[in-house]
């Protein structure tokens, strides 16, 4: 449940953030002087682009693909949703005797194994959530890298 609320209010923050943001004056004008919490964050990540066409770096956009700063609002809105609709389930099945086998008595679970298995995805997800933000594999842009915005940081390549 509390991951879905912080999820929920990370998408809905930056979606008004968003909503509210001129990008026309990246210079005089940036985002931190009108009050943005959100996007920069999102931006040190790696988003740069908006389903608007405009680019935090002052150019403008024709594809922006999915994960622009629109998608990944609404992606967190839907990552709260699924975390709060397993959380609805999680509280209803909280009694696991009506997951014990009648004839036996013994649980029909295999707790350990099933605790293994989240714990594995949870992993895998934050391992490809570092892979792809922090090597650059999902384009030339990383949070340690990102010279192409102006946010120099991390080792500098030779």
């Amino acid at each position: 449940m509390h991951t879905a609320l912080v999820a929920g209010w990370a998408g809905s923050m930056a979606l008004y953030e968003l909503a509210v943001f001129d990008p026309s004056d990246p210079v005089l004008d940036p985002m931190w002087r009108q009050g943005m919490f959100v996007i920069p964050f999102m931006t040190r990540l790696g988003i740069t682009n908006s389903w608007g066409g405009w680019s935090i770096t002052g150019g403008t956009v024709t594809n922006p693909g999915i994960w622009s700063y629109e998608g990944v609002a609404g992606a967190h809105i839907v990552f709260s949703g699924l975390c709060f609709l397993a959380a609805i389930w999680h509280w209803v099945y909280w009694d696991l005797e009506i997951f014990c086998d009648e004839r036996t008595g013994k649980p029909s679970l295999d707790l350990p194994k099933i605790f293994g298995i989240h714990l594995f995805l949870s992993g895998v997800a934050c391992f490809g959530f570092g892979a792809f933000h922090v090597t650059g594999l999902r384009n030339s842009l990383s949070s340690y890298c990102s010279r192409n915005i102006g946010h120099i940081s991390g080792p500098i390549p030779s």
